[in-house]
């Protein structure tokens, strides 16, 4: 079994930073991909970024290309989640997840999560 645990939310102003972090324990053999995904209220969960599990491949969503960005520290299995620029639009519950699938676009893909972490970005 995979757990997952997020750290790193909080309420910052339109343009500022924030850094999320994800620490992944238990038995990762044949993970292919660990990501970000989020939920606004009221809206579907999006991926917002995903990275192979080695760390040399990734995905950003349109809406957070050239904004945000995905690491990985393979050593203890630790995901980042770089977030610049960032708008009111940004606003969600923000959440880890991994995946042993081929597949990496759709929340259904994953099948371990973490407990989320909330993001706010006033104007």
């Amino acid at each position: 079994q995979v757990q997952l645990g997020e750290s790193g939310g909080g309420s910052v102003q339109a343009g500022g930073s924030l850094r999320l972090s994800c620490a992944a324990s238990g038995d990762t053999t044949g993970m292919n991909f660990m990501g970000w995904f989020r939920q606004a209220p009221g809206k579907t969960r999006e991926l917002v970024a995903t990275i192979t599990w080695s760390g040399d491949n990734w995905y950003y969503a349109d809406s957070v290309q050239g904004r945000f960005t995905i690491s990985k520290v393979n050593a203890n299995n630790t995901l980042y989640l770089q977030m610049n620029s960032l708008k009111p639009e940004d606003t969600a519950d923000y959440y880890c997840a991994a995946t042993k699938s081929e597949y990496y676009r759709r929340s259904y893909d994953y099948g371990y999560w973490g407990q989320g972490t909330q993001v706010t970005v006033s104007s």
